[in-house]
């Protein structure tokens, strides 16, 4: 059952929306008609400053940064020599800096002061030189900058805390521009960083590390040679959870997670390591580190030997598909990087598909079935632009999440099944032995399939990177007995509205006896197709594994389902009605949309209405199972809310008897079963 999380989401110009976890009530803010349009337009500009350039004006080979961070005043004061290679003939260059970091000065290697010019809008700096820089000659500036870095208010990625110091525990991430950093997320570099803490922290950081003491406090010092995205770092107190597993030792420090929870956590990124070790080859190194941040940090994000994860990524048990994306990130993103933000899914998509393999291989093909069908549902929720044009979507955005993550991952899964998985595995660890520490775009991984499997695979990638249009099949068959014993024949038609679409499709045939299965081709809108059957065909369905991203109608019910859902995370309530209501329009007894708008109504104090709405959950479809135990707990607390002891407690009882413990459902009844449910106070503002 996943939990409703609406986040603090910051925007400029716009009213800042909710937090709200399953059980706990929601800080609310007003949202206008004129506000949701300012965020559109403001989210499209960002989208189009940040689409990255094919080439950047140079090419980072390293940087040498010292610092120190005053956890009681959470700043930061450092400098850092920037060596960089120009690619084009400029007098200028462009670097990202988080907000909240003042530029004292930006020197060359003579000291000469080059008066750097400070744009907020959009977290840069421009630096021009004196003279036209030439074109593969190495140099270097010195940048001294200093500020407060807490909370999200002036963070480059809006909404979220990606550096922040604090008394209990500190981390800068690379994505938190916490450092002045060219080409974010394609420009690979080393890394020598050295910090100075008080005394009572631990450093944490990717490549070869060390602490000294200092006056007035401890050096840490983290050496990273090769080229990749070293730059994030997190200084903790306390002792950590081991764990060792499959030969690989994770060191684990999460602050509000159990013991327990923390070593599952380890234990199971030893299991994937395993895992992905054996089929992607070595990775950067064996052992890996997990850190919690804070509350507003994304949900989770990988460095070089170090993954971050915010409370709401770790949750209450092992969450191995996003665990699993992280540790991928070992090889795609750490060793192998997308050439610009439009090859993003590189990273993102075979990521997210390489924690599905882990899960198939660690768990089953059921579990990974389940998993890719989540993953479909998560594709369709995004589908105005092609692939290609990612860069122009926010980062950590869920749009971008569903284009370059769960579609890119789609894509993988595709692929995979036309040329066969031990081919498809072979691309995989070639990729990452060809591409190691250097920058890979589509097109060199489309022509390395195509070397790997002899196959031009042209007509796919144009397909599925390049366009938008997603197919949803509709057949129409006979059927032929062809003579005593010699079995029947299926004559079909298949049609759909790609004129360019051209796949392989799976066909199961239902007899009497096992299914059969057959492949056939279909191409452009309509597609004739001959199979032979040896038993009695009762039934005929195209794509029964569901290998190909389409639409039909029981995924049009999720995928609306799923965009009310992010939308309830923003905090669009009205919005996310609406597209509840389309899942109703086409299945008016889905139970999800039920107890979704159920949950809706809940969170807006409007009982009556919720309960209405977990009572049809509760009388449909039951799809998924776990809605039925959700819906009589929430029907439960209604009824304590509303006096209604007695039938709160009938609530919880019929709970119980389902037997069904999704995300802890049991423990939830038992509790409300001894104490009533009650709202927490709020605190009203008095003007």
């Amino acid at each position: 059952m996943r939990q409703i999380r609406v986040d603090a989401m910051k925007r400029k110009d716009a009213t800042v929306k909710v937090e709200a976890l399953q059980g706990a009530p929601a800080r609310q803010w007003l949202w206008t008609a004129a506000g949701l349009l300012a965020l559109a337009l403001l989210w499209a500009g960002q989208a189009g400053a940040q689409s990255a350039e094919d080439r950047p004006l140079i090419d980072v080979q390293r940087y040498d940064i010292e610092g120190r961070i005053d956890p009681g005043s959470s700043t930061l004061q450092a400098q850092a020599k920037v060596t960089f290679i120009p690619r084009e003939a400029t007098n200028h260059i462009v670097m990202e800096l988080h907000n909240g970091l003042d530029v004292r000065s930006v020197k060359l290697e003579d000291g000469t002061d080059l008066s750097p010019l400070r744009y907020r809008q959009d977290s840069s700096v421009r630096v021009t030189f004196p003279d036209q820089l030439v074109i593969g000659q190495p140099m270097a500036v010195t940048f001294e900058y200093e500020g407060q870095l807490k909370g999200y208010e002036n963070s480059p990625v809006e909404g979220l805390d990606l550096a922040s110091i604090a008394p209990d525990g500190s981390y800068l991430l690379y994505p938190g521009r916490w450092f002045p950093v060219n080409g974010y997320g394609a420009d690979q570099f080393a890394a020598s960083i050295r910090i100075t803490t008080p005394p009572g922290y631990k450093g944490i950081g990717s490549g070869l590390g060390g602490s000294s003491e200092v006056v007035n406090g401890v050096e840490h010092k983290f050496e990273f040679s090769q080229q990749s995205f070293p730059g994030s770092v997190a200084f903790v107190k306390g002792e950590p959870t081991r764990a060792e597993k499959n030969g690989v030792t994770t060191t684990v420090y999460f602050q509000t997670a159990s013991e327990d929870l923390a070593r599952a956590y380890g234990e199971a990124t030893g299991e994937i390591m395993a895992d992905m070790t054996e089929r992607f080859g070595s990775p950067y190194s064996q052992s890996l580190t997990l850190v919690e941040i804070g509350d507003y940090g994304p949900e989770a994000f990988a460095a070089p030997g170090v993954i971050f994860m915010s409370p709401y990524g770790i949750r209450q048990a092992v969450n191995r598909r996003l665990l699993g994306t992280q540790v991928a990130h070992q090889w795609w993103r750490s060793i192998v990087t997308p050439g610009n933000r439009r090859h993003v899914w590189l990273d993102h998509g075979l990521a997210w598909y390489s924690a599905l393999l882990e899960i198939q291989d660690s768990q089953g093909q059921e579990a990974f079935d389940q998993e890719i069908q989540a993953t479909r549902v998560e594709a369709l929720t995004y589908n105005e632009i092609p692939i290609i044009q990612s860069d122009r979507l926010p980062e950590f955005s869920p749009e971008l999440d569903a284009l370059a993550g769960a579609k890119g991952a789609m894509v993988m899964n595709m692929l995979r099944w036309m040329i066969t998985p031990e081919k498809f595995d072979e691309v995989l660890k070639t990729f990452a032995s060809e591409y190691a520490y250097k920058s890979a775009t589509t097109q060199d991984f489309q022509e390395l399939a195509e070397r790997v499997t002899g196959r031009d695979l042209s007509p796919f990638f144009i397909q599925w990177i390049e366009s938008v249009a997603t197919p949803e099949f509709t057949q129409e068959y006979t059927i032929y007995r062809l003579g005593q014993g010699k079995g029947f024949r299926v004559l079909g038609k298949v049609k759909q509205d790609m004129d360019t679409f051209s796949m392989p499709v799976e066909l199961r045939i239902d007899t009497e006896g096992e299914p059969e299965y057959r492949t056939i081709n279909v191409v452009g809108a309509s597609s004739d197709y001959s199979v032979e059957a040896f038993g009695k065909p009762k039934k005929v369905e195209l794509d029964p594994n569901n290998r190909i991203l389409r639409f039909d109608d029981d995924i049009r019910v999720k995928v609306a389902i799923r965009k009310g859902e992010q939308l309830v995370e923003l905090g669009y309530y009205t919005d996310a009605l609406q597209e509840y209501q389309k899942s109703l329009d086409i299945n008016r007894y889905s139970s999800l949309a039920h107890y979704r708008i159920g949950e809706v109504f809940f969170l807006q104090n409007n009982y009556q209405s919720a309960a209405n709405e977990f009572r049809e959950s509760i009388n449909g479809d039951q799809q998924p199972e776990w809605t039925v135990v959700w819906a009589h707990i929430n029907l439960g607390k209604i009824f304590d809310v509303t006096g209604q002891r007695d039938r709160a407690v009938n609530e919880y009882q019929l709970a119980i008897r389902t037997r069904d413990n999704t995300q802890n459902a049991q423990d939830e009844a038992r509790k409300y079963l001894e104490n009533p449910y009650r709202r927490e106070k709020r605190q009203e503002r008095i003007y």
